[in-house]
């Protein structure tokens, strides 16, 4: 790359999505195994947030919402599904497709979106709900309730499906109070049917939360004074449907029957009124608890697994999943700077020239230099443009490169066995489950021929950001990692690490100014 300041980024996918908890990142699950491109767009703002652990979900009782979240964005990376913290601010048409402007100026460009940004939940104005609320605040008894089990439990109603709840609470234990707001209008026949069940019943306006010295709830204070006993507060807050960012092109909500909020109308396929757009998870239905909105993610992605589906075989098309973002890459204004990357020209110095193969090859630097030194090339690249590229600047730099327009996730990409030398410098290669493109980069080298893959050192990469004034526009840990061919290469004995370590990138390479090290790994394969 050149040495000047990282540029705005406009990427291109299948599908975007919205909101990167449970039913965004089950949709994303879905569409990376029907080999969809699919980018999450995670403002890092989860409802269950403040929550210590999350509850009734199958196989996952308990786990720390951040954990769960971890793992389900891990297991959506490992099919080559990015998941990039940013935050949408707009979503646009632009040519039959949709554009959605992320704050800090990079783009993302899909045929689907699927939004699954949840709900906003509006407490009570009550003083101390906002600051102890997902701890001994709660709101639904299947989530919480167990762990107040036996507590006393006071809860406020300020809506009249606030009571909706009040029988499963009761069942949690026999220190039950309820609360009820003096605006809220209720049957006397259901709260004669609570007291003749042994639940307290109170009129009242409540104004705080009262804490002991050790930061204990010990009760409900009213604004007549009154101290209603309680260790754990319940609350119905209501929702609000966070789409801000979808209005400019039509999308709407409408009001719960409950009166608790507003929530977006989808058909049985979790299609929007929008053409094109989907949605999920408690933006639907504010309701779902984790477990739901994960089953409601994953079935609404394979309906626009289907939607895409219809579409290309209409178009009579199979595109490659990720070939248009980098046809869009190379296709406008050089990228690099065409020089060769300086870990590449240091690691070969001691090489005999033979047959090399250069890997994610993009524009051609490192191709072009090596058919310079005396190398007899093959350039692969899954883009189209990138390979269009290489071509013309090997013909006007007057050298013989061979070049093919392949993904290095396809069976049998690379010729096996046949080159002394393959390089992937910073190759961004999706990543697969069972690993194929490091099988494929493996079987490329002949024996006594030579692997060299060199990567960005990613942990700079991952360092939160701020997505109310910045996105990030990549997501390295959706692409093969240096460390995971180092990995396989461990496990083989017929290879040998020769060095496999962190390195500050050397002074006029081909990558940008702003990546500090490389990670890079050489290993030679044993001549039988």
């Amino acid at each position: 790359m050149s040495n000047h300041a990282p540029r705005l980024v406009e990427r291109h996918c299948d599908v975007a999505v919205v909101g990167g908890s449970a039913a965004g990142l089950a949709a994303a699950l879905q569409l990376g195994r029907q080999r969809r491109s699919v980018i999450v767009i995670d403002a890092g703002e989860p409802r269950n947030a403040t929550s210590g652990s999350l509850h009734g979900y199958l196989g996952h009782d308990g786990i720390a919402p951040s954990q769960f979240a971890a793992t389900a964005r891990e297991e959506v990376r490992r099919y080559g599904g990015e998941v990039l913290a940013g935050r949408v601010v707009e979503v646009a048409r632009r040519d039959g497709q949709f554009r959605l402007e992320l704050t800090g100026g990079h783009g993302v460009v899909a045929r689907r979106v699927l939004a699954a940004t949840g709900v906003i939940d509006e407490l009570p104005d009550i003083d101390g709900v906002r600051e102890r609320w997902g701890s001994d605040v709660i709101h639904c008894p299947f989530c919480h309730g167990y762990e107040a089990r036996d507590r006393a439990i006071a809860q406020v109603v300020t809506h009249p499906m606030g009571l909706h709840a009040a029988g499963l609470f009761r069942q949690l234990t026999d220190q039950f109070t309820v609360v009820l707001d003096d605006d809220v209008d209720v049957e006397s026949a259901r709260l004669d049917a609570l007291r003749a069940a042994g639940v307290g019943v109170i009129h009242g306006r409540a104004r705080g939360i009262v804490v002991d010295d050790g930061d204990a709830i010990t009760g409900v204070e009213l604004t007549d004074g009154q101290l209603v006993a309680a260790e754990v507060v319940a609350v119905t807050p209501r929702t609000r449907a966070g789409i801000e960012a979808f209005t400019p092109i039509g999308l709407r909500t409408v009001p719960l029957p409950s009166g608790l909020g507003d929530v977006v109308e989808i058909d049985a396929t979790g299609a929007t009124e929008v053409d094109g757009v989907f949605a999920a998870g408690n933006l639907v239905d504010p309701s779902q608890q984790v477990a739901q909105a994960a089953a409601d993610g994953a079935r609404v992605g394979a309906m626009i697994s289907f939607s895409l589906a219809d579409e290309d075989i209409e178009d009579a098309a199979r595109p490659s999943a990720h070939q248009a973002d980098w046809d869009h890459r190379y296709g406008s204004d050089p990228v690099w700077s065409g020089n060769p990357n300086g870990t590449l020209v240091h690691e070969v110095a001691e090489l005999a020239p033979g047959r090399a193969l250069d890997v994610g090859a993009g524009e051609g630097g490192d191709a072009i230099w090596l058919a310079e030194q005396g190398w007899h090339v093959t350039a692969a690249d899954i883009s189209a443009a990138a390979v269009a590229r290489v071509t013309d600047e090997a013909e006007r730099r007057g050298v013989e490169v061979t070049c093919r327009h392949v993904d290095a996730n396809a069976v049998g990409a690379f010729e096996p066995d046949a080159f002394d030398l393959v390089s992937a410098q910073y190759a961004s290669i999706p990543r697969t489950p069972d690993g194929r493109a490091v099988t494929n980069l493996l079987a490329a080298v002949a024996p006594g021929g030579t692997l060299l893959v060199v990567g960005h050192d990613l942990e700079p990469m991952r360092a939160p950001v701020d997505t109310r004034t910045t996105s990030r526009a990549f997501d390295p840990d959706a692409y093969v990692r240096v460390d995971d061919v180092a990995a396989v290469l461990a496990g083989l004995p017929e290879w040998d690490i020769e060095h496999h370590e962190k390195r500050p990138r050397p002074p006029g390479s081909a990558t940008a100014a702003h990546h500090v090290d490389d990670i890079v790994l050489r290993a030679r394969r044993r001549v039988s």
